[in-house]
């Protein structure tokens, strides 16, 4: 239980007790991710439902802000910064790194933040209209198997997050959740996307980036909840 509370303590930003943990405990709690983003689900569904009592688009904003707010904009965060070092990648490791480290928004990942919440708005609104409550709660879940796969199959780029999460789980924690995610996909198959994005964007950090960082983490699993969005609808 002290895994879940601080897995929510960190996805989140909804209320939860404090509990006594050290670094361990909470490299460990990242077995938890996929159950937050249940609860994640839970509340883009729901204010998407209540939304939806004025029309569509209402449903479709009320969703989107639910879903920010709930996260504190943390995946958000990473995504833009790492538009910002792959825009200057070209440059060498040390710059990629120096611009990962640094807390200021570029331009590439202002674009980016814009793009990546337009997307969302316009694929919510779609998804609402058509009723897909079930498999828009489980996109949340779905997406936080990624960090899972990531983190044991990619380099750390740097001591920071991501090398705390490594060598905190293992495989079977990442097989245990993927049959829950093949169960969920028979609520919807298109949560079957899952697989081939999360390998997509990995293999791309891998090329691209030379690694993975907490960052990468956020940024991806907000490119795996679009893809996601668009593969439920198709």
């Amino acid at each position: 239980m002290k895994g879940l509370i601080l897995a929510i303590q960190f996805l989140t930003r909804l209320p939860m007790p404090a509990v006594r943990a050290d670094a361990g405990d909470f490299a460990r709690s990242m077995r938890w991710f996929p159950a937050v983003g249940l609860i994640v689900g839970a509340v883009v569904a729901g204010a998407g439902w209540a939304g939806l009592r004025i029309d569509g688009w209402a449903g479709a904003l009320a969703a989107l802000v639910a879903w920010v707010a709930v996260t504190g904009a943390l995946h958000l965060d990473g995504l833009s910064d790492l538009a910002d070092a792959a825009g200057a990648a070209h440059k060498g490791r040390d710059r990629l790194l120096a611009v990962l480290a640094d807390p200021h928004v570029g331009s590439f990942g202002a674009v980016a933040i814009g793009l990546q919440l337009l997307a969302k708005l316009v694929l919510l609104h779609a998804v609402i209209e058509r009723g897909l409550w079930w498999p828009l709660a489980l996109i949340p879940f779905a997406a936080r198997i990624a960090p899972l796969v990531w983190t044991l199959w990619l380099s750390p780029l740097h001591e920071g997050l991501a090398a705390r999460f490594r060598g905190a789980i293992g495989w079977p924690v990442v097989v245990a959740w993927a049959v829950v995610l093949a169960g969920a996909a028979w609520l919807s198959p298109g949560l079957l996307v899952t697989a081939p994005a999360i390998l997509a964007f990995g293999g791309w950090l891998k090329a691209r980036i030379g690694g993975i960082s907490g960052d990468g983490h956020g940024a991806g699993i907000e490119l795996v909840e679009t893809a996601l969005l668009l593969a439920i609808l198709l």
